[in-house]
């Protein structure tokens, strides 16, 4: 495995029963990037993130974490790794420092200030009990928790679910900090898209199982684009449409997103004989586009990361 990939799979498949949840994974985490991985509720993401902490073995296919297979780690390579999960257990009875306490005789490192200075910005009272906390409080303890142990990989599933704004706030800025020294990657499960869009510089996105988009963020912004038609009738049924990616309805209208826009895309729409106005195209708007036609198996970009 290269120095600069801290994940990696390859072919990485798993069966329940009949049915395929990851099927033939190919991706790459880089070193000291912070990565969004996105899809709809079913797509995989627990799945190979279960897999890759070695929790549940592949039925093909091989996961790498650090330089090893994720069904041989051990206890030296799992203390490099921070996980949390969606709900953010915590023993109710502890109190807020008494998880610092706990935290600091379970484990081999430990940064007791970077746990006060997390919880703090997560305004938290070091006496409260567990019991006591809001989801977002909790939150703010687990992540405090998870960075003190001082990881080189943190892998964060659904962390900000029910999250208040500003605790929403403090998790993202928690986690521009952690990254910010390049030598420390995340990996991050989110279903918000704008807050991945502030925090991640990389875009993985699963549909049905497979990787579909694995690339630089403002790259995939950037061969994105979209176009809005007049008319009744889907243009792209009677017409073909090199690179498309989905056309939906609005009104009386439709919006058409592409990938990789050329000559031959603007040639196609001229030969359509219909009103067609270019509009931008968000993060958030291109990562719709493919979600929404998740039934079709296309992909404007697999590579690995560059």
């Amino acid at each position: 495995m290269p120095d600069s990939a801290v994940v990696r799979t390859q072919r990485l498949t798993r069966y329940f029963g009949c049915h395929a949840v990851v099927r033939d994974l190919d991706f790459v985490v880089p070193r000291g990037s912070v990565v969004g991985l996105l899809g709809l509720n079913g797509a995989g993401k627990t799945t190979t993130i279960r897999m890759l902490l070695g929790f549940l073995d592949p039925t093909r296919g091989t996961c790498e974490v650090l330089g090893t297979d994720s069904r041989h780690l051990t206890p030296q390579t799992r203390c490099r790794i921070g996980h949390t999960v969606e709900g953010h257990f915590l023993y109710p009875w502890m109190r807020v420092r008494e998880c610092e306490r706990f935290g600091r005789e379970t484990h081999r490192s430990w940064d007791g200030s970077l746990f006060e200075r997390s919880v703090r910005r997560f305004g938290l009272d070091a006496e409260a009990k567990v019991s006591w906390l809001s989801r977002g409080q909790r939150a703010g303890v687990s992540l405090a928790s998870t960075l003190a142990a001082d990881p080189e990989l943190l892998i964060l599933d659904d962390p900000a679910l029910g999250l208040d704004p500003v605790s929403r706030r403090a998790l993202n800025e928690t986690i521009v900090e952690f990254s910010e020294s390049g030598d420390r990657t995340v990996l991050l499960s989110s279903h918000l898209l704008d807050d991945v869009e502030r925090v991640a510089d990389r875009v993985a996105l699963m549909v049905d199982g497979r990787m579909l988009v694995d690339t630089a963020l403002d790259e995939f912004r950037g061969r994105v684009a979209a176009w809005v038609i007049d008319g009744d009738e889907d243009p792209t049924r009677e017409h073909s449409m090199p690179g498309l990616v989905h056309c939906r309805s609005l009104g009386n209208r439709w919006h058409v997103t592409v990938a990789d826009a050329d000559e031959k895309t603007r040639q196609a729409i001229e030969q359509w004989n219909v009103n067609a106005e270019s509009v931008e195209v968000s993060f958030e708007d291109a990562v719709l586009a493919y979600l929404s036609r998740s039934r079709v198996g296309h992909s404007f970009y697999t590579g690995a990361a560059s």
